[in-house]
């Protein structure tokens, strides 16, 4: 599926040219992995409401249009983002949503409803995280040898996400967030191409970072769909 212009995504290759969305990235004020505050890491996450992270000016959302039939995706995904940077590193976090629809609401028959009404969650319109991934992207060419980005060059960072076995049901659609922090699910990157276990708070800067979707550049997630 397609990023393409004005936040859709889409199986048809984007047309245009020069098409591209952008963020900035800030290591002082990174976009945590769950909304709230917990006292230990909770496992709920890993099926979370990312509303709270769509409403970010660091997050970019792409979603395709309401399915009016089941779509199942079993195996790996691959995330094939086309991008460009300010700076010299970053990192990329690549998360599949399932966006139900604005007027589903399970409230009338939680079995909590009753005995604990704190239990109740308003599920309309809710982006739950179907699967989750970072990457560094100094990696992006090899493991064994990082390198540093060139600022404003496009390149390429693909990279797959775990597995995952869901199936997005009719009148629900696909989202794809895209951002370069997960704090503390991941330690911060300063953003820089420096040693990260021995730099300093300084080394840690902002980066202006594009994702391109255009007929030349374009970025994508390959998804396994079972037919």
């Amino acid at each position: 599926m397609y990023l393409k212009a004005g936040g859709k995504l889409s199986w048809d290759k984007p047309s245009g040219q020069d098409g591209f969305s952008e963020y900035t990235s800030d290591p002082a004020k990174p976009v945590p992995y769950d909304d709230g505050v917990q006292f230990n890491r909770t496992r709920t996450y890993m099926t979370g409401d990312q509303r709270f992270a769509s409403r970010r000016p660091d997050v970019l959302v792409f979603q395709t249009d309401t399915f009016t039939d089941n779509l199942t995706v079993t195996g790996n995904v691959v995330a094939n983002i086309l991008t460009s940077i300010s700076t010299t590193d970053a990192d990329f976090v690549v998360k599949v949503i399932d966006v139900f629809p604005d007027n589903l609401s399970y409230n009338d028959i939680d079995i909590y409803a009753e005995k604990d009404p704190e239990k109740l969650y308003p599920m309309g319109g809710y982006q739950m995280l179907v699967r989750g991934e970072i990457f560094r992207g100094r990696y992006r060419n090899s493991y064994e040898n990082p390198e540093p980005f060139t600022p404003g060059k496009i390149e390429t960072v693909k990279f797959e996400l775990p597995p995952i076995a869901h199936c997005f049901k009719k009148g629900h659609r696909i989202m794809i967030q895209i951002q370069s922090s997960w704090f503390p699910l991941v330690d911060r990157n300063p953003q820089q191409f420096v040693n990260i276990y021995t730099c300093d708070e300084k080394d840690f800067i902002r980066s202006d970072i594009k994702v391109y979707h255009d007929a030349a550049s374009a970025s994508y997630v390959l998804l396994p769909v079972l037919k």
